[in-house]
């Protein structure tokens, strides 16, 4: 079981991806964006105001019992979350088990329960203006937003919730990696560190 975790746009997608090309169907993922709380009994001004990079916004309860279903064999029904509208539609992603369990997110360490089932946790760190430039990108192209919007959530909560959850997040990991860095360079850290847990755990290396 793998956390990768660091702020926003720092680069933890493009990693987790990468881990998935080199270890092909040996590797599940969960996303813990997935796992925001359904927020279709508010209006969408109220919705607007929610803080969705504060740890209370995400459904933990839920990303744990997927963990432990996908830890002992049984696949997990992810939850297909609307991010335009923030809520769930109503449908289900199927996530099959395998021999890694990724788990990508901001937050992923900022929870004592998940921390205990990770066998290797990996923050990403990178710079705010690059954070908030990838952001930018991923927002406006995939989520529907504006880049005004886009920056003013970074600045009322993205970036005061970094420092508060997401940067002492820092001192819980097994590696600190560079996510302006050389991404092969990256994986074979991660996957050294894999192997090296492996053989610790009599599984194969």
């Amino acid at each position: 079981m793998v956390g990768v975790v660091g702020g926003s746009g720092a680069g933890k997608t493009t990693l987790v991806r990468g881990l998935v090309d080199r270890l092909g169907s040996g590797a599940s993922v969960l996303w813990f964006d997935e796992y925001y709380h359904d927020l279709v009994h508010l209006s969408p001004a109220e919705r607007a105001m929610v803080n969705f990079d504060h740890p209370d916004s995400l459904d933990v309860d839920l990303l744990l019992t997927h963990m432990a279903a996908l830890l002992a064999g049984r696949p997990a029904e992810v939850p297909v979350y609307d991010f335009s509208t923030h809520t769930r539609t109503g449908g289900t992603r199927r996530v099959e088990p395998g021999p890694v369990v990724v788990v990508d997110g901001i937050l992923v360490l900022a929870f004592p329960a998940i921390r205990g089932c990770l066998d290797v946790s990996v923050f990403v760190d990178a710079p705010p203006e690059v954070r908030l430039a990838r952001r930018l990108d991923r927002d406006v192209q995939e989520r529907g937003r504006t880049p005004e919007s886009v920056r003013a959530q970074f600045a009322a909560t993205v970036a005061p919730m970094h420092e508060a959850f997401v940067s002492p997040c820092r001192t819980f990991a097994d590696l600190v990696l560079d996510g302006q860095g050389d991404l092969s360079a990256n994986l074979d850290l991660i996957l050294d560190r894999l192997a090296d847990v492996a053989v610790t755990s009599g599984g194969p290396a």
